[in-house]
């Protein structure tokens, strides 16, 4: 027993290095992740490093007391990574105190009124009352996105004040000290977070959204590309020969998953002064709408994988639908990538935008064409054209999305003010999209697209 006992110390201490060499590396993988996590890091320890000196020095402490720790427990809650989140938690936590504390105040001033007796049965009352309407205000939507942390705060304050009021003689004295230095720890917080290396929770939302949008533009585009146009192959192999998933298949599903931090961000960034090229009234509810029909888009997307996995390689006639739906997915993919090019630059959207979503609509009608003019395949060929007409079908949904991300993104162009297309831009635009001449010849009428591009898909004549 001795000796398996000393085996097994030994062991355990020869993984000791191993294990503290798998925790640092931990820690370089977060911090490469995203600087800005030690900076916020420096910033914390700075912020408690000067409202500890309500305890170091004696002036301080003579002036506040066992208050000072107010200041130290404000720091703790209220600094956040981002400057809106910040700003929402030190002004939440100081309006609550302040109406906290001064209710509180008047409860027991009310409360003395009624007598020795009486006093404990008003201040319980009271007590009950507000803390009951208070805690309901909480469920409503409003309330809890923007002020939820403010109305805890608000019922634990009030609560302090009016109970410990109740034993201690100098309420004032006592309301006045834990005011002040929650006052003082909220604006500390403020400050460092502001004016020492910002994070602001805006510019996180904007560009945010701009890359979830080129996920499923990265996706569309592959999708279209290599996928449907090569078989189902959606898989390349590495230096050792195993298979390994293409990149642009994985990065749309991180889009699923955000709304919880695109709500939390636009939550922050309403309280943020303006920065940068944001300003004040920067119309953050309109990143939320967008946000919605991105994930709404990236939910289609899933199926489309999902559905795509046992596409076998093009038939005679399979290969007739799936040229169709490679249009649509790639002109989609590309709307999309130029939508979320604007996004980052704070520019309206440009003209070839429309002109892409035209154009995967168009493939759309020609699929809808080839299926009403052809029969069935033979009955092997069934299941894969089963397939492709599901994803086809997504694909229809997925230019009906692309088409309102657009709409909403010209929206928000207008609201917030983005800069337009500079006028060589504008011309080059106009020049993809070519000139169309209708001409009508008695039983014919020939459609004729001139000075359009080289790759353009309206480069053609088309007669009936």
């Amino acid at each position: 027993m001795e000796m398996n006992s000393q085996s097994q110390e030994k062991s355990y201490m020869a993984s000791i290095p191993s294990k503290l060499h798998e925790f640092i590396k931990k820690i370089k993988k977060i911090g490469e992740e995203d600087p800005r996590r030690i900076i916020h890091s420096t910033k914390v320890g700075l912020a408690l490093t000067l409202v500890s000196f309500f305890y170091y020095f004696r002036p301080l402490y003579d002036g506040f007391g066992q208050a000072g720790m107010w200041a130290v427990l404000t720091v703790v809650v209220v600094f956040e990574f981002t400057v809106g989140g910040t700003l929402s938690k030190s002004i939440n936590r100081g309006c609550a105190t302040l109406l906290a504390g001064a209710l509180g105040v008047g409860a027991e001033y009310l409360a003395g009124v009624c007598g020795e007796k009486g006093e404990p049965v008003v201040l319980g009352l009271m007590v009950f009352s507000l803390a009951a309407v208070s805690t309901f205000t909480r469920f409503f939507p409003n309330v809890k996105r923007k002020y939820d942390y403010g109305v805890l705060i608000f019922i634990l304050t009030f609560s302090l004040v009016a109970v410990s009021g109740y034993r201690v003689g100098q309420i004032l004295e006592l309301a006045h000290q834990r005011l002040s230095t929650i006052l003082i720890g909220g604006a500390t917080c403020m400050i460092i977070s502001v004016f020492v290396c910002p994070v602001w929770a805006g510019r996180d939302l904007h560009f945010l959204v701009a890359g979830n949008i080129e996920k499923l533009a990265a996706f569309l585009q592959g999708f279209g590309g290599e996928l449907l146009a090569c078989g189902g192959d959606k898989s390349s192999k590495d230096s050792s020969g195993k298979n390994v998933e293409k990149s642009f298949l994985k990065g749309y599903k991180s889009v699923l998953n955000s709304k919880a931090t695109e709500e939390s961000l636009a939550n922050f960034a309403w309280w943020e002064p303006p920065h940068g090229k944001f300003k004040f009234n920067h119309p953050w509810k309109q990143y939320s709408k967008i946000g919605a029909l991105t994930r709404e888009c990236a939910c289609l997307i899933e199926s489309l994988n999902i559905n795509t996995k046992s596409l076998s390689p093009a038939s005679e006639f399979s290969a007739k639908i799936r040229q169709p739906c490679v249009e649509m997915s790639t002109e989609s993919g590309k709307a999309l990538a130029e939508i979320a090019a604007a996004i980052k630059k704070m520019r309206r959207p440009p003209q070839s935008v429309e002109a892409h979503v035209q154009s995967a609509k168009s493939a759309a009608d020609r699929l809808r064409s080839v299926l009403q003019n052809s029969s069935l395949p033979p009955k092997p060929d069934l299941q894969d054209v089963a397939s492709l007409l599901v994803a086809a079908s997504v694909l229809i949904d997925v230019i009906r999305c692309a088409d309102g991300i657009a709409a909403a993104v010209g929206e928000l162009a207008r609201e917030a003010g983005f800069e337009g297309l500079k006028t060589t831009e504008a011309a080059a635009a106009v020049n993809r999209r070519g000139i169309v001449s209708p001409v009508d010849d008695g039983d014919h009428v020939v459609v004729e697209i001139q000075a359009a591009a080289a790759d353009s898909p309206e480069k053609k004549i088309i007669s009936t």
